[in-house]
Protein backbone atom coordinates (compact mmCIF):
# COMPACT_ATOMS: atom_id res chain seq x y z
CA UNK A 1 0.00 0.00 0.00
CA UNK A 2 1.31 3.40 -0.90
CA UNK A 3 1.11 6.40 1.44
CA UNK A 4 1.25 9.84 -0.18
CA UNK A 5 3.44 12.32 1.62
CA UNK A 6 1.06 15.14 0.62
CA UNK A 7 -1.83 13.54 2.41
CA UNK A 8 0.22 13.20 5.60
CA UNK A 9 1.20 16.83 5.46
CA UNK A 10 -2.41 17.95 4.99
CA UNK A 11 -3.60 15.80 7.91
CA UNK A 12 -0.89 17.14 10.19
CA UNK A 13 -1.78 20.70 9.26
CA UNK A 14 -5.45 20.04 10.00
CA UNK A 15 -4.64 18.61 13.43
CA UNK A 16 -2.50 21.64 14.25
CA UNK A 17 -5.33 23.94 13.17
CA UNK A 18 -7.92 22.09 15.32
CA UNK A 19 -5.60 22.06 18.33
CA UNK A 20 -5.19 25.80 18.01
CA UNK A 21 -8.97 26.34 17.80
CA UNK A 22 -9.80 24.09 20.84
CA UNK A 23 -7.43 25.68 23.39
CA UNK A 24 -9.06 25.98 26.91
CA UNK A 25 -9.94 29.30 28.52
CA UNK A 26 -7.77 30.36 31.50
CA UNK A 27 -9.23 29.43 34.94
CA UNK A 28 -9.74 32.36 37.28
CA UNK A 29 -9.36 31.45 41.03
CA UNK A 30 -12.41 32.41 43.15
CA UNK A 31 -11.87 34.75 46.09
CA UNK A 32 -13.08 33.35 49.45
CA UNK A 33 -15.85 35.25 51.19
CA UNK A 34 -14.54 37.61 53.85
CA UNK A 35 -16.05 37.63 57.33
CA UNK A 36 -15.56 40.47 59.78
CA UNK A 37 -16.42 40.96 63.43
CA UNK A 38 -14.99 37.60 64.45
CA UNK A 39 -12.62 37.27 67.38
CA UNK A 40 -9.78 34.77 67.32
CA UNK A 41 -7.54 33.30 69.99
CA UNK A 42 -4.19 31.52 70.01
CA UNK A 43 -4.37 28.21 71.87
CA UNK A 44 -2.04 28.04 74.88
CA UNK A 45 -1.32 25.63 77.71
CA UNK A 46 -3.23 26.66 80.82
CA UNK A 47 -3.24 25.47 84.41
CA UNK A 48 -6.59 23.71 84.77
CA UNK A 49 -8.24 21.46 87.28
CA UNK A 50 -7.44 17.79 86.69
CA UNK A 51 -10.67 15.85 87.22
CA UNK A 52 -11.99 12.37 86.60
CA UNK A 53 -15.58 11.24 86.22
CA UNK A 54 -17.30 8.50 88.17
CA UNK A 55 -20.67 7.47 86.81
CA UNK A 56 -23.43 5.77 88.73
CA UNK A 57 -27.11 5.55 89.55
CA UNK A 58 -29.29 7.57 91.90
CA UNK A 59 -30.70 5.46 94.72
CA UNK A 60 -33.05 6.29 97.56
CA UNK A 61 -31.45 6.56 101.00
CA UNK A 62 -33.83 3.85 102.16
CA UNK A 63 -35.61 1.28 100.00
CA UNK A 64 -37.86 -1.41 101.48
CA UNK A 65 -39.30 -4.45 99.68
CA UNK A 66 -42.44 -5.18 101.71
CA UNK A 67 -42.82 -8.96 101.83
CA UNK A 68 -45.44 -11.25 103.35
CA UNK A 69 -44.50 -12.95 106.62
CA UNK A 70 -47.14 -15.65 106.41
CA UNK A 71 -49.11 -17.61 103.83
CA UNK A 72 -52.54 -16.23 102.96
CA UNK A 73 -54.53 -14.93 100.01
CA UNK A 74 -54.29 -11.22 99.20
CA UNK A 75 -57.74 -9.66 99.63
CA UNK A 76 -56.89 -5.97 99.02
CA UNK A 77 -54.07 -3.78 97.70
CA UNK A 78 -54.73 -0.12 98.47
CA UNK A 79 -51.88 1.59 96.59
CA UNK A 80 -50.26 1.80 93.18
CA UNK A 81 -46.87 2.87 91.85
CA UNK A 82 -46.20 6.54 92.50
CA UNK A 83 -48.54 6.88 95.50
CA UNK A 84 -47.16 8.84 98.44
CA UNK A 85 -47.79 7.06 101.74
CA UNK A 86 -47.38 7.89 105.42
CA UNK A 87 -45.85 5.75 108.12
CA UNK A 88 -48.41 3.26 109.47
CA UNK A 89 -50.73 3.61 106.46
CA UNK A 90 -52.52 0.38 105.49
CA UNK A 91 -51.13 -0.74 102.13
CA UNK A 92 -52.42 -4.30 101.63
CA UNK A 93 -54.57 -6.85 103.45
CA UNK A 94 -54.20 -10.64 103.57
CA UNK A 95 -57.05 -13.01 104.45
CA UNK A 96 -57.16 -12.90 108.30
CA UNK A 97 -59.89 -15.51 109.00
CA UNK A 98 -57.52 -18.33 109.99
CA UNK A 99 -55.49 -16.09 112.29
CA UNK A 100 -58.57 -14.50 113.85
CA UNK A 101 -59.83 -17.96 114.79
CA UNK A 102 -56.48 -18.83 116.38
CA UNK A 103 -56.52 -15.55 118.30
CA UNK A 104 -60.04 -16.25 119.56
CA UNK A 105 -59.01 -19.71 120.80
CA UNK A 106 -56.01 -18.20 122.58
CA UNK A 107 -58.18 -15.56 124.23
CA UNK A 108 -60.55 -18.26 125.51
CA UNK A 109 -57.61 -20.29 126.85
CA UNK A 110 -56.30 -17.22 128.65
CA UNK A 111 -59.71 -16.61 130.26
CA UNK A 112 -59.86 -20.25 131.39
CA UNK A 113 -56.39 -19.87 132.91
CA UNK A 114 -57.53 -16.76 134.76
CA UNK A 115 -60.48 -18.67 136.24
CA UNK A 116 -58.21 -21.53 137.21
CA UNK A 117 -55.94 -19.09 139.02
CA UNK A 118 -58.90 -17.62 140.90
CA UNK A 119 -60.01 -21.11 142.00
CA UNK A 120 -56.46 -22.12 142.97
CA UNK A 121 -55.99 -18.92 144.96
CA UNK A 122 -59.23 -19.62 146.89
CA UNK A 123 -58.12 -23.18 147.70
CA UNK A 124 -54.67 -21.96 148.68
CA UNK A 125 -56.16 -19.35 151.01
CA UNK A 126 -58.36 -21.93 152.73
CA UNK A 127 -55.50 -24.42 153.04
CA UNK A 128 -53.23 -21.74 154.47
CA UNK A 129 -55.81 -20.72 157.09
CA UNK A 130 -56.48 -24.34 158.06
CA UNK A 131 -52.78 -25.03 158.29
CA UNK A 132 -52.32 -22.06 160.59
CA UNK A 133 -55.02 -23.28 162.97
CA UNK A 134 -53.72 -26.88 163.00
CA UNK A 135 -50.21 -25.65 163.59
CA UNK A 136 -51.35 -23.64 166.63
CA UNK A 137 -53.21 -26.61 168.06
CA UNK A 138 -50.28 -28.88 167.29
CA UNK A 139 -47.97 -26.68 169.34
CA UNK A 140 -50.48 -26.95 172.19
CA UNK A 141 -50.43 -30.72 171.67
CA UNK A 142 -54.18 -30.71 171.14
CA UNK A 143 -54.00 -32.36 167.69
CA UNK A 144 -51.86 -35.25 166.61
CA UNK A 145 -48.90 -35.18 164.31
CA UNK A 146 -50.93 -36.95 161.63
CA UNK A 147 -53.53 -34.16 161.50
CA UNK A 148 -50.76 -31.57 161.32
CA UNK A 149 -49.06 -33.45 158.46
CA UNK A 150 -52.37 -33.69 156.54
CA UNK A 151 -52.88 -29.92 156.87
CA UNK A 152 -49.32 -29.27 155.71
CA UNK A 153 -49.77 -31.58 152.69
CA UNK A 154 -53.03 -29.82 151.69
CA UNK A 155 -51.26 -26.46 151.90
CA UNK A 156 -48.38 -27.65 149.72
CA UNK A 157 -50.82 -29.13 147.20
CA UNK A 158 -52.81 -25.89 147.02
CA UNK A 159 -49.60 -23.88 146.55
CA UNK A 160 -48.46 -26.20 143.74
CA UNK A 161 -51.84 -25.95 142.04
CA UNK A 162 -51.66 -22.14 142.21
CA UNK A 163 -48.17 -22.13 140.68
CA UNK A 164 -49.36 -24.45 137.90
CA UNK A 165 -52.35 -22.21 137.19
CA UNK A 166 -50.10 -19.18 136.97
CA UNK A 167 -47.76 -21.01 134.58
CA UNK A 168 -50.74 -22.02 132.43
CA UNK A 169 -51.82 -18.40 132.34
CA UNK A 170 -48.33 -17.31 131.19
CA UNK A 171 -48.38 -19.92 128.47
CA UNK A 172 -51.87 -18.90 127.35
CA UNK A 173 -50.81 -15.23 127.31
CA UNK A 174 -47.73 -16.05 125.21
CA UNK A 175 -49.83 -18.05 122.76
CA UNK A 176 -52.31 -15.19 122.50
CA UNK A 177 -49.51 -12.70 121.91
CA UNK A 178 -48.07 -14.89 119.15
CA UNK A 179 -51.47 -15.25 117.48
CA UNK A 180 -52.05 -11.50 117.70
CA UNK A 181 -48.68 -10.88 116.04
CA UNK A 182 -49.55 -13.30 113.24
CA UNK A 183 -52.91 -11.57 112.86
CA UNK A 184 -51.16 -8.20 112.59
CA UNK A 185 -49.05 -9.59 109.72
CA UNK A 186 -52.21 -9.81 107.63
CA UNK A 187 -52.22 -5.99 107.51
CA UNK A 188 -49.24 -4.67 105.55
CA UNK A 189 -48.43 -1.12 106.70
CA UNK A 190 -45.89 1.47 105.58
CA UNK A 191 -42.76 1.37 107.78
CA UNK A 192 -41.90 5.03 107.00
CA UNK A 193 -43.02 8.00 104.93
CA UNK A 194 -42.26 7.40 101.28
CA UNK A 195 -43.39 6.57 97.77
CA UNK A 196 -44.56 3.26 96.32
CA UNK A 197 -42.18 2.28 93.52
CA UNK A 198 -43.39 -1.26 92.82
CA UNK A 199 -46.63 -3.23 93.07
CA UNK A 200 -46.04 -6.94 92.53
CA UNK A 201 -49.39 -8.57 93.39
CA UNK A 202 -53.11 -8.05 92.93
CA UNK A 203 -56.06 -9.25 95.03
CA UNK A 204 -56.51 -13.01 94.78
CA UNK A 205 -52.83 -13.86 94.65
CA UNK A 206 -51.37 -16.21 97.23
CA UNK A 207 -48.81 -14.47 99.42
CA UNK A 208 -45.99 -16.61 100.78
CA UNK A 209 -43.32 -15.69 103.33
CA UNK A 210 -40.50 -13.70 101.71
CA UNK A 211 -42.50 -12.85 98.57
CA UNK A 212 -42.37 -9.06 97.98
CA UNK A 213 -45.83 -7.59 97.64
CA UNK A 214 -44.84 -3.93 97.32
CA UNK A 215 -41.65 -1.86 97.12
CA UNK A 216 -41.37 1.59 98.61
CA UNK A 217 -38.60 4.10 99.09
CA UNK A 218 -38.09 7.11 101.29
CA UNK A 219 -39.01 10.33 99.51
CA UNK A 220 -36.74 13.39 99.33
CA UNK A 221 -33.48 11.72 100.38
CA UNK A 222 -31.37 10.34 97.54
CA UNK A 223 -27.79 9.25 96.96
CA UNK A 224 -25.60 8.75 93.94
CA UNK A 225 -23.84 5.39 94.02
CA UNK A 226 -20.84 5.76 91.70
CA UNK A 227 -18.03 3.38 90.77
CA UNK A 228 -14.47 4.71 91.20
CA UNK A 229 -11.48 2.90 89.69
CA UNK A 230 -8.99 1.54 92.19
CA UNK A 231 -6.27 3.86 90.86
CA UNK A 232 -8.35 6.96 91.59
CA UNK A 233 -9.68 5.94 94.99
CA UNK A 234 -6.87 7.87 96.73
CA UNK A 235 -8.43 11.12 95.50
CA UNK A 236 -11.79 10.39 97.17
CA UNK A 237 -12.25 11.69 100.71
CA UNK A 238 -15.20 10.96 102.96
CA UNK A 239 -16.98 14.21 103.83
CA UNK A 240 -15.73 16.05 100.72
CA UNK A 241 -18.10 18.13 98.57
CA UNK A 242 -18.22 16.93 94.96
CA UNK A 243 -20.14 18.36 91.97
CA UNK A 244 -22.64 15.87 90.57
CA UNK A 245 -24.41 16.19 87.23
CA UNK A 246 -27.76 14.56 86.47
CA UNK A 247 -28.50 14.77 82.76
CA UNK A 248 -32.23 14.38 83.39
CA UNK A 249 -32.19 17.71 85.27
CA UNK A 250 -30.55 19.63 82.47
CA UNK A 251 -26.94 19.06 83.45
CA UNK A 252 -26.79 21.70 86.17
CA UNK A 253 -24.17 20.62 88.76
CA UNK A 254 -25.40 19.74 92.25
CA UNK A 255 -23.19 19.89 95.33
CA UNK A 256 -23.06 16.38 96.80
CA UNK A 257 -21.22 15.04 99.84
CA UNK A 258 -19.24 11.81 100.04
CA UNK A 259 -20.83 9.85 102.92
CA UNK A 260 -19.49 6.34 102.40
CA UNK A 261 -16.70 4.50 100.60
CA UNK A 262 -17.44 0.79 100.46
CA UNK A 263 -14.13 -0.83 101.47
CA UNK A 264 -14.43 -3.91 99.23
CA UNK A 265 -13.75 -3.64 95.50
CA UNK A 266 -15.84 -5.29 92.80
CA UNK A 267 -13.61 -8.16 91.64
CA UNK A 268 -14.95 -7.94 88.08
CA UNK A 269 -14.39 -4.22 87.44
CA UNK A 270 -11.74 -3.48 90.12
CA UNK A 271 -13.77 -0.46 91.19
CA UNK A 272 -15.04 0.77 94.54
CA UNK A 273 -18.57 1.93 95.29
CA UNK A 274 -18.75 5.51 96.56
CA UNK A 275 -22.02 6.92 97.95
CA UNK A 276 -22.74 10.63 97.76
CA UNK A 277 -25.65 12.41 99.46
CA UNK A 278 -27.60 14.59 97.02
CA UNK A 279 -29.27 17.86 98.05
CA UNK A 280 -33.07 18.04 98.08
CA UNK A 281 -34.10 18.93 94.55
CA UNK A 282 -37.35 18.61 92.63
CA UNK A 283 -37.15 16.00 89.90
CA UNK A 284 -34.55 13.77 91.56
CA UNK A 285 -35.71 10.16 91.41
CA UNK A 286 -34.12 6.78 91.92
CA UNK A 287 -32.72 5.17 88.80
CA UNK A 288 -31.42 8.38 87.18
CA UNK A 289 -27.97 8.38 85.62
CA UNK A 290 -25.46 10.63 87.36
CA UNK A 291 -21.82 11.68 87.07
CA UNK A 292 -19.57 12.82 89.92
CA UNK A 293 -16.50 14.95 89.10
CA UNK A 294 -13.59 14.28 91.46
CA UNK A 295 -10.45 16.44 91.47
CA UNK A 296 -6.88 15.17 91.19
CA UNK A 297 -5.43 18.69 91.55
CA UNK A 298 -4.01 20.99 88.82
CA UNK A 299 -2.34 20.22 85.48
CA UNK A 300 -1.13 22.07 82.36
CA UNK A 301 -2.93 21.31 79.10
CA UNK A 302 -4.31 23.12 75.99
CA UNK A 303 -7.67 24.70 76.76
CA UNK A 304 -10.21 26.73 74.76
CA UNK A 305 -13.30 28.73 75.72
CA UNK A 306 -16.43 26.60 75.88
CA UNK A 307 -18.14 29.11 73.55
CA UNK A 308 -15.65 28.17 70.79
CA UNK A 309 -16.82 24.56 70.73
CA UNK A 310 -19.41 23.51 68.16
CA UNK A 311 -21.52 20.44 69.01
CA UNK A 312 -22.25 18.16 66.06
CA UNK A 313 -24.30 15.34 67.56
CA UNK A 314 -21.91 13.34 69.72
CA UNK A 315 -18.88 15.13 68.26
CA UNK A 316 -17.27 18.49 69.04
CA UNK A 317 -15.33 20.78 66.72
CA UNK A 318 -13.76 24.25 66.53
CA UNK A 319 -12.95 26.62 63.68
CA UNK A 320 -9.18 26.80 63.11
CA UNK A 321 -7.72 29.79 61.24
CA UNK A 322 -4.63 29.09 59.13
CA UNK A 323 -1.78 31.45 58.14
CA UNK A 324 -3.87 32.80 55.23
CA UNK A 325 -6.75 33.59 57.65
CA UNK A 326 -8.93 30.87 56.11
CA UNK A 327 -11.18 29.08 58.62
CA UNK A 328 -11.67 25.32 58.59
CA UNK A 329 -13.68 23.02 60.85
CA UNK A 330 -11.59 20.66 62.99
CA UNK A 331 -12.97 17.95 65.23
CA UNK A 332 -11.48 17.74 68.71
CA UNK A 333 -11.64 15.54 71.80
CA UNK A 334 -12.45 17.45 74.97
CA UNK A 335 -11.76 16.77 78.62
CA UNK A 336 -12.86 18.46 81.82
CA UNK A 337 -14.32 21.97 81.94
CA UNK A 338 -13.95 24.68 84.56
CA UNK A 339 -14.49 28.46 84.69
CA UNK A 340 -15.72 28.64 81.10
CA UNK A 341 -12.64 26.84 79.70
CA UNK A 342 -12.51 23.25 78.48
CA UNK A 343 -9.46 21.00 78.15
CA UNK A 344 -8.51 19.76 74.68
CA UNK A 345 -7.26 16.18 74.73
CA UNK A 346 -6.60 15.91 70.99
CA UNK A 347 -7.11 17.87 67.76
CA UNK A 348 -5.35 21.12 68.76
CA UNK A 349 -1.85 22.11 69.74
CA UNK A 350 -0.46 25.20 71.45
CA UNK A 351 -0.01 27.93 68.83
CA UNK A 352 -3.10 27.03 66.78
CA UNK A 353 -5.50 29.92 66.17
CA UNK A 354 -9.22 29.38 66.66
CA UNK A 355 -12.43 31.38 66.43
CA UNK A 356 -13.56 32.27 69.95
CA UNK A 357 -17.32 32.44 69.39
CA UNK A 358 -18.73 31.41 65.99
CA UNK A 359 -22.28 32.13 67.25
CA UNK A 360 -23.79 29.51 64.97
CA UNK A 361 -22.30 30.96 61.76
CA UNK A 362 -20.89 28.73 59.03
CA UNK A 363 -17.27 29.85 58.65
CA UNK A 364 -15.59 26.90 56.92
CA UNK A 365 -13.65 28.07 53.83
CA UNK A 366 -14.19 31.77 54.60
CA UNK A 367 -11.53 34.37 55.20
CA UNK A 368 -11.46 35.81 58.70
CA UNK A 369 -10.63 39.51 58.71
CA UNK A 370 -9.53 40.74 62.10
CA UNK A 371 -9.35 44.48 62.60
Amino acid sequence: MRIHVGHIALSFAALVTLAGCSSERPVVASTPEAVTGVKILEVRDLSIRDTFHATGTVRSFRTAPLAAQLMANVVAVNVREGDAVRRGQLLAVLNPSQYRASTARSQAALQAAEHEIASAQSDFGLAKTTHGRIEYLHRKEIVSDREYDDAKARLDSAAARLELARANREQAAATLNQDQILLSYTSLRAPFDGVITGRHVDPGALATPGLPLLTMEEAGHFRLEAAVDEGDLKYVREGASVPVTLEALGGEPLSAKVVQIVPAADPASRSFLVKLDLPARAGVRSGLFGRADFSRGQKHAPAVPRAAVIDRGQLQAVYVVDANHIASLRYVTLGSAADGMVEVLSGLSPGDTIVIDPSGRELAGKKIEVR
